[in-house]
């Protein structure tokens, strides 16, 4: 989705519903982050408001392919538009790392999660936020989370293993259906208590935290060598030795 259509959802009334429950599942996980750096990624700007005020630095990247808008709007910027695959920060530089909009927008989810492990320091964090498969939020294209792949539990465990990650702990989020209605929005919060206590299957996004793996154990691929057997390097004769050989074994020669 384009970084404007991303805007004008969190302006509606519907956005700030989603951003209200996910930001509290996103603070819940993250609740101290003083002295650290943050770096959010995808449009994870409506919740890094947050943190902005007690991290040491909190930034935020857009992918070229949705764009960017400036943000903070009233002070200095700290988004910047970067390429998913190659993030312009050195090894290990930041402690947590927040996406949102990301993964299911991504055109290599791989290539993005690794480059994410590279700039995440040792014992850092990742928390993703992921539209769930089974959830009513990923059916419906009207808002942001309709677009692109959603994911399983499994699904995302796996690719968080696969890219170097271990998952940590779990939550969910929007048990509410996207209805935008002002009296069926009143009843967002009973929703999403009702859908809590339940452990309902259908939350509109998966909250999953996850640690780097920093001590991996990086297979070995072994190259196949093929023997070749040692020649002793000898002269070919040139073709003036070979008519005179050829003369001297025709029959009826002398040397025959």
């Amino acid at each position: 989705m384009d970084v404007v259509d991303l805007r004008n959802f969190y302006a509606h009334r519907l956005g700030t519903v989603a951003r209200h429950f996910i930001g509290r599942g996103i603070r819940h996980r993250w609740d101290d982050t003083h002295g650290l750096r943050v770096l959010g990624i995808g449009y994870a700007t409506p919740y890094l408001g947050a943190f902005r005020d007690e991290a040491e630095r909190c930034l935020a990247f857009m992918p070229s392919t949705q764009g960017v808008v400036k943000w903070p709007t009233a002070r200095p910027a700290l988004a910047a538009l970067v390429e998913e695959g190659e993030l312009p920060l050195p090894d290990a530089a930041v402690d947590r790392v927040l996406l949102v909009h990301a993964l299911e927008m991504s055109q290599d989810v791989v290539a993005q999660l690794r480059e994410v492990w590279r700039v995440l320091a040792a014992g850092g964090k990742l928390l993703a936020v992921v539209p769930n498969r089974r959830g009513l939020w990923a059916r419906m294209d009207t808002t942001p989370f309709g677009h692109g792949r959603p994911y399983s539990r499994s699904q995302i465990t796996q690719l968080l293993r696969e890219t170097w990650f271990t998952p940590v702990s779990w939550s969910e989020a929007l048990y509410v259906p996207p209805i935008e209605r002002g009296w069926f929005l009143r009843t967002a919060i009973a929703w999403e208590r009702t859908g809590a206590t339940i452990s309902a299957p259908f939350a509109g996004v998966h909250i999953v935290e996850a640690t780097k793996q920093v001590y991996r154990a990086i297979p070995v691929r072994r190259e196949k060598r093929q023997l070749v057997p040692a020649l002793e390097p000898a002269l070919a004769p040139s073709p003036r030795d070979c008519a005179r050989i050829a003369t001297e074994l025709r029959p009826g020669s002398k040397n025959v």
